[in-house]
């Protein structure tokens, strides 16, 4: 089958986010044919280029998010009627709140905003279509205009209607970024509607494009999140007005919301995120929980040996930045040496941006403050018992060797989607001491000892118990590697993913008749019912004469589109 994989900001860019899972599992499908349509979110992603491709992959297509020059194109009336019409009804139903508007005849409010959004959503992408464009029109004067009638109309929430001038300017640049999937070209017979299926990597604009393929050509949409992109929205400006950040949590909720109703399948990467997409309108009969894949390869050796180069060492793994809760873990550390004075901690790990590069200025000097360097005493270290370090490092050559390195890994994060870093440790044989955030507690499933989070004692304390039982770690490390290898490898990925496609194209009708070089059907073009013989498979357009000869049993046949009975939808 042909699979329309949309990406945003990851693959097949060199760098960002969800690269090697999109690349592993392209990779692993080979008996496929991808299209890649990518959504880039800066020009240095951009300049760095592309991974190695695999044959399976036909095409490319890039479209950058991060910028949209003027298209210059210059609507006529009408089309300035139909804009004004379709973004202000978008506009009103987020004044509203996104789910408060007047009951619709099954008495449910949010039902009738969900249509509203729905209908102004595609009103714009086929005005876009039509005219060639929409970024003109969306960063024009008629849109605030439309945006701050709809804040002043009765109906409209407190917040909204508190919104002043610099409010209005900001709500609609946001949707200026992020409607500029409905201007791409990808919307042709020859783009996303030639392919059998669309797999969106992740929510919010990264949906669009799969959603617009739906709306104009019926393919089936397949939404993957392995961290939900309305939980992100939730999080981000929080500097912002009450009424900027009431007007744009409605407009990622609705649209959050239309995706879920409209794909076909839901894959959340772990039951955390499951969670959050229930709670945000998805149906539970359509989510399929899907683990991250992983290459446990490079981790073999030291998993197997589970060999441990410091038994008095802890060591923490990952991006520096202040949502791991360093701070408290040196907190932790603190006490942990008033129990055992011998142990060590070693952070090994690169700041994630310049936030991460000055909060890490801020650990080191910490660590200097709480550990000034120990010449003295019967356990005389002669240098500060907390060290940080990086990959690459002669004592740690790679990601392996980190975590060989010392008897216990830990986590002190405070936010964690799904803890790639915990599995990491899993596949070494790790015992490992974690905050219970995100999907913590479902990944290390009994095989660890987990405690609040900014909780520096507890943490100590679970850190102390395993330090001090050699047996009870050997334990807990055999038995998250077992874990890891049975639920976390890029296989069991990679299986999951087949299986869902199958099951989604199945339940598709049948679009069109898609033909190969020598004019055969290609595979899934056709109904598997055109594959038995008998009268019903022959082709009304392409009828057999009644003294021609006879087609041998088990022959392909150019078939049109049947209908799907409802029932075996």
């Amino acid at each position: 089958m042909r699979i329309g994989l949309i990406a945003e900001g990851g693959y097949p860019y060199v760098s960002g986010d969800a690269r090697l899972w999109c690349d592993r599992l392209v990779r692993g499908l080979d008996r496929h044919e991808f299209d890649i349509y990518a959504l880039s979110r800066s020009e240095r992603q951009e300049d760095e280029g592309w991974v190695p491709l695999p044959a399976q992959v036909s095409r490319v297509r890039t479209a950058p998010m991060w910028s949209a020059e003027d298209d210059g194109v210059v609507y006529g009336r009408r089309a300035r009627r139909r804009f004004a019409e379709h973004y202000g009804e978008l506009a009103a139903v987020l004044c509203a709140g996104g789910g408060a508007g007047a009951d619709d005849a099954s008495g449910d409010p949010s039902a009738t905003e969900a249509d509203r959004f729905g209908s102004a959503l595609y009103g714009l992408a086929e005005l876009a279509r039509d005219e060639g464009g929409l970024v003109g029109a969306l960063r024009s004067e008629a849109a605030v205009r439309a945006l701050e009638h709809s804040c002043r109309s009765r109906g409209a929430l407190r917040t909204a209607r508190e919104a002043r001038v610099p409010d209005l300017l900001a709500v609609a640049a946001h949707l200026e970024r992020a409607l500029r999937p409905l201007s791409l070209d990808w919307y042709e017979d020859d783009g996303l509607g030639a392919v059998d299926l669309c797999h969106a990597t992740s929510g919010g604009s990264a949906a669009l494009p799969g959603l617009l393929a739906r709306h104009f050509f019926g393919v089936p949409l397949l939404l993957t999140e392995y961290g939900v992109r309305l939980r992100t929205h939730y999080l981000a400006a929080p500097d912002s007005s009450p009424a900027v950040r009431s007007l744009l949590a409605a407009f990622h909720g609705a649209l959050a919301a239309e995706t879920y109703a409209r794909a076909a399948l839901v894959t959340p990467g772990n039951g955390h995120a499951r969670r959050w997409q229930e709670r945000c309108g998805a149906d539970r009969a359509k989510l399929r929980t899907v683990y991250p894949g992983m290459d446990a390869g490079r981790f073999a050796e030291v998993g197997e040996s589970a060999a441990c180069a410091d038994p008095d060492s802890l060591v923490w793994v990952g991006r520096v930045e202040p949502a791991k809760d360093l701070v408290s873990l040196l907190h932790a550390f603190a006490e942990v040496r008033k129990e055992e004075p011998k142990t060590r901690l070693r952070i090994v790990g690169t700041p994630a941006g310049p936030e991460g590069a000055a909060y890490l200025g801020h650990c080191r000097a910490l660590a200097a403050q709480l550990f000034p360097d120990e010449a003295e005493g019967p356990h005389r270290v002669g240098d500060n018992p907390v060290s940080f370090e990086e990959i690459g490092a002669p004592d740690i050559p790679n990601l392996a060797d980190a975590y060989a390195s010392g008897a216990v890994t830990v986590l002190s994060s405070v936010v964690e989607g799904f803890p790639i870093g915990l599995v990491e440790a899993m596949f070494c044989g790790r015992a490992t001491v974690s905050t219970d955030v995100g999907a913590v507690v479902e990944v290390i499933g009994g095989t660890g000892l987990v405690v609040p989070p900014r909780n520096p004692r507890a943490l100590a304390e679970a850190c102390v118990a395993l330090l001090r039982d050699p047996e009870r770690r050997e334990r807990l490390g055999a038995a998250a590697r077992a874990r890891a290898l049975e639920l976390f490898t890029v296989e069991q990925n990679v299986a999951a993913f087949h299986g869902i496609y199958l099951e989604i194209v199945s339940r598709t009708p049948v679009r069109r008749v898609v033909l190969d070089d020598t004019g055969d059907p290609l595979p899934f073009a056709v109904p598997a019912e055109a594959h038995v013989p008998g009268h019903w498979t022959e082709s009304p357009t392409r009828p057999t004469p009644r003294n021609g000869p006879p087609r041998p049993p088990g022959t392909p046949v150019r078939a049109t589109a049947m209908p799907t009975p409802e029932g075996a939808r």
